[in-house]
């Protein structure tokens, strides 16, 4: 006989969707370290997404120390050089090659919002260059994740991958940490695979910024906005 899972108290949903509304991709951390159980319970959280036929596609490379280190100054190196830049390109498209509205405006205004809290001009080529060289050093938070999967898995592993992505983020607002899931990694996944030795099987699907955010910093003081339900959903009955 089966017993009816309770139902949850209204703290334990205050709770949980605390976590998910205050996760924001923050972009400046202190050094304060964030503990290996720490991130092994996190991980461990996570772990518990939704997988087809539990295939649970997902591996991650834990950076820290002189390893984060080795592979910031690396990517760096290549970002600041504009003909190396050019020789390195994504694996697969995460964004769409032909922009449309409303997702189009939404990209513009995020970008600007940010830029307008740094005090950054729309021709200031050169510091929008070094503020996004910033995603390189993990905003200096002092743990560095990078995310890749099987080549031989498919699109449905990859929809399995976000929510794994997610609970990461959810499981560590509950701990007090904050986060920034980083695409801007994808270009440099060359770089990457050599300071890792992976085998070529294995494909980077992206990095992701894991600290204590530093509240002070202006960029951290960014709030996204969000489409109404309404404005995404439609009721069928």
């Amino acid at each position: 006989m089966t017993l009816p899972t309770p139902l949850p108290t209204p703290e334990q949903i205050a709770c949980v969707d605390a976590a998910i509304t205050t996760r924001r991709s923050l972009r400046a951390f202190l050094p304060t370290p964030v503990p290996q159980d720490v991130v092994e319970a996190i991980l461990a959280v996570a772990a518990r997404a939704p997988s087809g036929t539990n295939t649970q596609p997902w591996r991650v490379t834990v950076l820290t120390g002189d390893a984060k280190g080795r592979l910031s100054a690396a990517i760096r190196a290549a970002h600041d050089d504009p003909e190396e830049r050019a020789r390195h390109t994504e694996e697969y498209a995460y964004y769409p090659t032909e922009w449309v509205s409303p997702y189009v405006d939404r990209r513009r205004k995020v970008g600007w919002d940010l830029y307008s809290l740094l005090g950054i001009g729309k021709a200031d080529k050169e510091r929008m260059h070094a503020q996004h060289g910033r995603n390189y050093d993990f905003f200096d938070a002092p743990v560095g994740l990078i995310f890749s999967i099987e080549r031989v898995m498919r699109q449905g592993s990859w929809l399995d991958y976000g929510m794994f992505l997610q609970n990461i983020m959810v499981a560590a607002r509950a701990r007090g940490l904050d986060t920034c899931p980083q695409a801007a990694f994808t270009q440099w996944h060359r770089i990457i695979r050599a300071q890792l030795q992976w085998p070529d099987s294995e494909m980077l699907v992206c990095g992701m910024a894991l600290g204590y955010a530093d509240r002070a910093a202006p960029e951290n003081q960014l709030v996204t906005e969000r489409a109404p339900v309404a404005g995404f959903t439609r009721f069928v009955s």
